[in-house]
């Protein structure tokens, strides 16, 4: 995806439950964010150093989502 281009709908398991991407999205912006794998340095400092701006972001109507090719069991462990 390009900046200003329109993402493709899409349904999504994630560690949340269920996802349609744009009922999730309503009528927030999204910072959406993809990387490829979990337990890697670079992929755990970005999305541990947004985790902490989350209210920020939400005061400002924009939500976050992480895409990866793992699967969700792996993710799971990857929270805790």
């Amino acid at each position: 995806m390009r900046l200003g281009a329109i993402m493709p709908n899409f349904w999504a398991q994630t560690t949340k439950g269920p996802l349609q991407f744009y009922d999730y999205l309503g009528t927030s912006w999204c910072v959406l964010f993809s990387h490829p794998a979990d337990f890697t340095p670079v992929c755990t400092t970005e999305l541990g150093r947004i985790a902490q701006r989350y209210y920020e972001f939400t005061k400002r109507n924009v939500k976050l989502l992480g895409h990866s090719c793992d699967s969700l069991e792996k993710h799971r462990i990857w929270i805790q």
